[in-house]
């Protein structure tokens, strides 16, 4: 394990450089996002050995596990109760239908190729099977392409990190030799069931606790600063998961994203405020996660293993998480995941704007 003062130069080195270059990132197929990742196995033992992070540390598991709770309430503040309402015919058909199919295919493939058990397999499928929003962000903020399409896009690749999450945790528990044997009613009673109330009871509390801006006494509202606002909204992300874990246990991460869906819908004005000043915060810990990521890549894990849409930062994050367990074959999950992961950023990276302009250029034929 590196030195923290080891990984604050290289990451502080890796922003600076990276600043200086997204203009020319932005400009070619190679994303920020990708940069880091291909440092990270640069200086990793699969390159020149400089950084060692090892994948059982607490500080790679810290890490995994503050990276998802952004993810899943910046993820869960999107659900918007309005348009919801208005269009989740399409997310709902991607959410409900494809996404298993995806997992379901996956898997199969996953079982006969590679000789997995069915239990890995569909782990690896469930790791697979959420879209990632960094990598489709062309799509989504392409103002040419219609409105139906980015609302879809946004809503179902934030939508299924928070959906896959209770699948891969099952998958997990039922694969690690350190929880004994696993009970499927004894998960959905107390992790799923607890995690809810908790999540239920935490985003309903934290929309009372603020005043909001049609209260009487509008001068408390108005003095609250608008990042205290944010701040407050981060605040709430991190109170749920560690309340939720104290006993009697519940999941902290599923509760995380069910209050972010809570707060978002019933205090819009916080979503906004958290939105307009999260996207620093949600980049560090996603370049940390691309980092630590890459660094734990080896050429020889990557060409020993025999492409289902975009992945990125959920299923690294969850494949950190898997790699944590005590699974025997922790590892050549990851690696499976890892090799999905690195083709995903090239290939996207490379088709998503041609993508997203033949998109637009098709919806416009379409109105003439």
């Amino acid at each position: 394990m590196p030195s923290f003062q080891a990984i604050a130069t290289v990451l502080g080195l890796l922003l600076i450089l990276g600043a200086l270059a997204s203009g020319l990132a932005q400009r070619s197929f190679l994303s920020l996002t990708a940069l880091f990742v291909l440092a990270g196995f640069a200086l990793g033992p699969g390159g020149f050995g400089k950084i060692d992070f090892r994948p059982h540390s607490g500080f790679v598991e810290d890490l995994a596990f503050a990276a998802l709770i952004v993810i899943l309430f910046r993820d869960g503040l999107e659900v918007e109760g309005e348009m919801l309402k208005r269009e989740w015919h399409l997310p709902a058909r991607k959410l409900v239908v494809a996404m298993p199919i995806t997992a379901a295919i996956v898997a199969v493939a996953a079982h006969l190729l590679f000789g997995l058990s069915w239990t890995e397999s569909f782990l690896l499928g469930a790791l697979l099977s959420p879209t990632d929003p960094v990598l489709t962000s062309s799509i989504v903020t392409n103002a040419r392409v219609p409105r139906l399409i980015r609302h879809s896009l946004n809503l179902e690749s934030g939508l299924n990190d928070g959906l896959a999450l209770p699948a891969v945790l099952a998958l997990l528990a039922a694969l690690s030799t350190t929880s004994g044997d696993f009970v499927w009613w004894r998960f959905v009673i107390q992790d799923l069931g607890l995690g809810l109330l908790y999540g239920l009871a935490c985003g309903w509390l934290a929309s009372l606790l603020m005043p909001h801006p049609r209260a009487r006494n509008r001068a408390l509202e108005h003095s609250i600063p608008a990042h205290q606002k944010s701040l407050f909204a981060l605040g709430v992300a991190f109170a749920t998961y560690g309340l939720t874990v104290l006993s009697p246990e519940g999941n902290g991460f599923i509760a995380v994203f069910v209050a972010a869906i809570v707060l978002g819908i019933r205090r819009p004005d916080l979503r906004e405020h958290f939105e307009r000043r999260a996207d620093e915060l949600v980049e560090i810990v996603k370049l940390g996660i691309f980092f630590v990521f890459g660094s734990l890549l080896t050429l020889h894990a990557l060409t020993r293993e025999g492409w289902f849409g975009p992945k990125g930062v959920a299923t690294m994050t969850f494949a950190l998480l898997v790699l944590d367990q005590n699974i025997a074959s922790g590892p050549r999950l990851f690696d499976l995941a890892a090799l999905v992961v690195f083709c995903s950023i090239i290939v996207h990276g490379l088709t998503d704007t041609p993508g997203a302009n033949w998109i637009a250029a098709h919806a416009a034929k379409t109105n003439d």
